[in-house]
């Protein structure tokens, strides 16, 4: 049996797992905590040489030789994965081993690649233990120290640590050869969904630690029943303990020491009892520094800093507690990943993602599905994250066979199994941020995951275990599920099930698939989260967008998605599914969780008094840590605004608070007025700037401001030719198809305003979220493919203004439903145009689908007016069932800032609850569009069907106009591509429908869009 098809051999030579720790020779240099002081450290990170073969068969004689010819070798960027750096093939599935499943082999052409480098040692690692750490290479790997193999490993998100002494000299160069194999019966545990990447991808690193010193430690800081004292309970390994003793000192987070004890010869563990320890927690990370000293005789040998946060993790009947608090978690599941060097990520990048999401009120990462960088878990700690730390254990390509437990349920498999769990328990065990044990994904259910939890258990008692595979809760301490239905139209939801019967703790592990424009649907699950203590929360999928950064010929930034490398099967566009873009940007749908989860709760008790009501969302933090600025807003003027510092208000109380704001002013006729809250931070914290918002709220008051009534009489004038008519004002034209039934043109003062009038359409082009729908869109009900049949053109000349009627039948390819649409256009004397849309449901309808894009009207205006100033919600997107982070207010920006521009372009930028939009250009020419209710609408340089047909952003050409949509209606998101579809009250359904606004071209010079949004324009009778 080829060695890297031994599923029983897990290794060769490899050291016993450990925790990851650094050892220093003095106190000073511990406090420093950098690699740089430790007794003796070399960092081998950087260019190495590097050949691939097909297999591994194909490796030259004596590679690992010292002296092996490495002239013909390329040069590699360490860490790093080679298919991202020109070797081998790019390939990206959720789902599909590349090769035929029969575990434990492997495919004969293997791609292998042979690493190699040289290194020299200083006099500080003489007289050291010389430890070679691997901390992640995919998928297994061989390592030869100057022509002598060291040994083997496998598991590729695990560290990897070998003893070299013997073999490194110290006074000349040391040759190292690593041979990395793509392919290993590892594999078979490693079909996670994410880019098939090899090669040495972590940190490689050169130890030298004293033979006297701790080989291991294990800290376990819990809490007593009154979650008041803290208990210290440390054990840990000496490599030589005869004649050694170890000292332990705590200092508490203010820098005052707490203990200072020696541990007796011979001992070695150690149980202290704290009294009023500051507790740890996600929102309160309070953080303890342990030194544990190493002395031989009074010769100190070596100093180990450790951060310890106090904390309890227990099961209580239905729901777990967190220093006796049943939290609620508002996670997101994140990938170690980068566009530009897969894989690899430096501290400095998970650093920023820590921050970014503390800034978003996201309090808990999984680390799907495999433990991330070490670097994670030392960050958590710091910031404040819980964590699921999750085994790299995924086989989810068993499922399509029939067997999905093959391996699963095989004993014989069971090493392979237990063997990751262990080594990431050792790794991350003194972590105060872990909560839970993952066993890992989407592998089903056996004996080897009892054998898991059994050992975890043994291992770690102070922590819970979580497997969303335990469909049964057999072996779980949470019953957890993924993706879970809110409603269904043909069964019982899941989420009513888990309400009703369930009898442990539940969390989604994964839910709201952030693909594309989306997720919909968060507002509605944190709402179940909130009114069960059981429902403690979950995690969305996922942090990041997976694009591969590449560029066009012209230089032109794009990102790569699964197919565009010839990758066959692929799952294309599934892995582009975070809330951050591949550039790091957020996404809207990011804005609209940070809302989702906010701290605060704010309820209008009086608005006309000023009257609010606060409720805590937080499980710990006090809310004196903000400060409430208010204002109030005049359409786009703050008229008044201030600032007063919250009260005491204790985690998951409520408080009534009145705001020293003055609502008694006579309102301006036809203006809107809107209270503005933005709790802010009162101080700076680590994550965050003194300022920052956290939390807001928006109302509009109630005020009556009824518009300044506008006659809008003139003199029209009309010309008929063949097939046009032209209604002619003062200072503007009007032209009319009167085949096509369409308003052709607009023109101003002679400049163009509209180059084609509202046409109605039932499409937008699908986005990520539609995937599981988009044949039944296009190849059964064709809607992409509209028809607009032209009844009759009428027109008719009124009291200083002209009336234009056009009946229409709209409908798609081979459909026999059909609205029936009529359209109205009353052109005023004053240039104002009076548009009105109703459609009928008609023809044999029990045809139609159940679900529209939209119901609305689309216009082309001239490229110009690229200046946008709206009121409705805003700034940024927002949809149906994705608006809580869309407030009322008044926005200004530009046609290309209004679009969002995902990897995958889709229909996106719509804005829900408009009253009016004004689109200027630079001297003041526009259009004004507005109703007396609201409307959805967007903007943008491209049809929707240029949206539909680009791959990528850089496949997309502005067109010659802007297109402006407004909407009487428009689909919601949903998370179909990978959960909940549309929920029934936010679809659009083939349904009655009635849309009106006023269209007018206006000069700034004359009036601006504030002023003429006050206006009520009333018809002579």
């Amino acid at each position: 049996m080829k060695i890297w098809e031994n599923y029983q051999l897990d290794h060769i030579n490899r050291l016993e797992p450990r925790a990851h720790f650094l050892t220093f020779p003095t106190k000073e240099k511990a406090a420093l905590n950098e690699n740089k002081y430790t007794h003796a450290f070399k960092n081998l990170n950087g260019i190495w040489k590097f050949l691939l073969l097909d297999a591994p068969e194909y490796s030259p004689s004596n590679f690992y030789a010292p002296d092996f010819n490495t002239e013909e070798m390329f040069d590699i960027k360490v860490p790093g994965n080679w298919q991202v750096q020109g070797y081998g093939k790019m390939h990206y599935s959720d789902l599909w081993y590349n090769f035929p499943i029969n575990p434990p082999y492997v495919p004969t052409e293997n791609p292998t690649g042979i690493y190699k480098r040289q290194f020299t040692v200083d006099e500080s690692f003489k007289d050291k233990k010389v430890i070679l750490r691997f901390c992640g290479v995919d998928s297994a790997f061989h390592v030869w120290v100057n022509g002598q193999e060291v040994g083997y490993s496998k598991g590729a998100r695990n560290e990897a640590e070998f003893d070299i002494t013997d073999l490194v000299q110290e006074d000349a160069a040391n040759d190292l050869t690593v041979r990395v194999y793509q392919w290993s019966d590892g594999t078979y545990l490693e079909d996670q969904d994410m880019w098939w990447l090899s090669g040495i991808f972590r940190d490689v690193e050169l130890l030298g630690v004293p033979y006297a010193g701790i080989n291991d430690f294990t800290v376990v800081a819990d809490l007593d029943d009154e979650y008041k004292n803290g208990l210290l309970d440390l054990s840990f390994k000496l490599r030589e303990p005869k004649g050694k003793y170890v000292k332990v000192e705590l200092t508490d987070p203010s820098g005052e020491q707490v203990v200072s004890q020696d541990v007796a010869n011979g001992q070695n563990s150690l149980h202290l009892e704290i009294p009023d320890v500051a507790r740890w927690t996600a929102e309160t990370p309070k953080l303890y520094q342990l030194l544990i000293s190493v002395y031989e005789a009074e010769k100190l040998i070596e100093v180990i800093p450790q951060k310890v946060g106090f904390r309890n993790i227990r099961l209580a009947g239905e729901v777990f507690l967190v220093n006796g608090v049943a939290i609620k978690l508002k996670g997101v599941n994140r990938h170690d990943y980068n566009p530009r060097n897969g894989r690899v990520v430096s501290k400095a990048e998970i650093e920023k993602d820590i921050i970014l999401m503390k800034q978003f009120n996201i309090n808990a990462v999984r680390t799907s599905h495999y433990p991330a960088s070490y670097y994670l878990y030392d960050l958590c700690d710091e910031y404040g994250m819980y964590v699921i730390d999750e085994t790299d254990l995924e086989c989810h390509g068993f499922e399509l066979t029939g067997k999905y437990d093959w391996i699963s349920n095989d004993p014989e498999w069971e090493t392979a199994y237990v063997s990751r769990m262990i080594r990431m328990i050792e790794r991350d065990k003194n972590h105060p941020s872990i909560l839970f044990w993952s066993l890992g994904n989407e592998s089903a259910f056996g004996c080897n995951f009892v054998k898991m939890t059994e050992i975890a258990k043994e291992m770690d008692a102070s922590r819970l275990v979580h497997y969303e595979g335990d469909f049964e809760v057999e072996a779980a301490d949470v019953y957890s599920t993924m993706y879970t239905w809110l409603e269904h139209p043909t069964k019982k939801p899941l989420m009513e099930t888990v309400i009703a019967e369930s009898k442990k703790p539940h969390i989604l592990c994964e839910y709201g698939h952030a693909m594309g424009n989306g997720p919909g649907n968060l507002k509605e699950y944190q709402d179940l989260f909130y009114a069960h203590d059981k429902l403690q929360g979950g995690f969305i999928w996922e942090w990041f967008d997976h694009g591969i950064e590449s560029y066009t010929e012209e230089g032109e930034k794009y990102y790569r998605y699964g197919g565009d490398f010839g990758d066959d099967p692929s799952n294309k566009d599934f892995c582009i599914d975070g809330l951050l873009m591949p550039d790091r940007t957020p996404s809207p749908s990011l804005y609209e969780y940070k809302k989702v989860i906010e701290p605060i709760l704010t309820t209008a008790i009086d608005l006309h008094k000023g009257e609010i009501k606060l409720l805590s969302r937080y499980d710990f933090q006090n809310l004196q840590i903000f400060d409430l600025y208010y204002s109030i807003v005049e359409d786009e003027t703050i008229i008044e605004d201030g600032t007063l510092p919250l009260p005491s208000i204790p985690a998951r109380e409520s408080a009534k608070l009145k705001l020293p704001c003055h609502l008694d002013f006579a309102p301006k006729p036809g203006a809107s007025y809107f209270l503005n809250l933005s709790y802010q931070l009162r101080n700076t914290t680590s994550c965050a700037p003194k300022g920052y918002e956290l939390a807001s709220a928006n109302y509009e008051l109630p005020l009556n401001t009824a518009g300044i009534k506008v006659d809008p009489r003139g003199k029209l004038q009309v010309k008929e030719s063949e097939t046009n008519v032209t209604i002619l004002g003062s200072n503007f034209s009007v032209t009319f198809d009167t085949v096509r039934g369409t308003l052709k043109q607009l023109i101003r003062d002679g400049q163009t305003i509209i180059e084609r009038g509202p046409k109605f359409t039932m499409w937008r082009a699908p986005i990520s979220n539609d995937m599981e729908i988009i044949d039944e869109m296009k190849k059964e009900h064709f809607l992409h493919l509209e028809h607009e049949i032209v009844n009759s053109f009428e027109w008719k000349d009124r009291d200083q203004s002209v009336q234009i009627v056009v009946k229409t039948i709209n409908s798609t390819t081979n459909s026999a439903w059909h609205y029936k649409c009529t359209y109205t256009y009353t052109i005023c004397g004053s240039g104002d145009i009076l548009f009105n849309l109703e459609g009928s449901p008609s023809g044999k309808i029990d045809t139609a689908p159940n679900m529209l894009p939209r119901l609305g009207v689309s216009m082309h205006v001239n490229k110009d007016l690229d200046q946008v100033k709206y009121l409705g919600r805003g700034p940024r997107e927002n949809y149906a069932d994705s608006k809580e982070a869309g407030y009322l207010g008044v926005y200004s920006s530009t046609v290309e800032n209004m679009f969002t521009n995902y990897v995958v372009p889709q229909a996106n930028g719509n804005r829900m609850d408009t009253r009016w939009a004004a689109f200027t250009d630079d001297r003041g020419q526009g259009l004004f569009a507005s109703t007396t209710g609201s409307f959805n609408f967007s903007t943008s340089y491209y049809e929707e069907c240029d949206l539909d047909a680009a791959k990528h952003t850089c496949d997309l050409t502005e067109r010659a106009y802007v297109v402006v949509n407004i909407d009487y209606k428009q689909n919601a998101l949903g998370s179909y591509s990978c959960g909940q579809w549309q929920l029934e009250k936010y679809r659009t359904t083939f349904e009655e429908f009635k849309l009106s606004f006023r269209l007018s071209a206006f000069n700034m010079k004359e009036a601006n869009a504030i002023s003429l949004s006050h206006e009520k324009i009333e018809l002579p009778h």
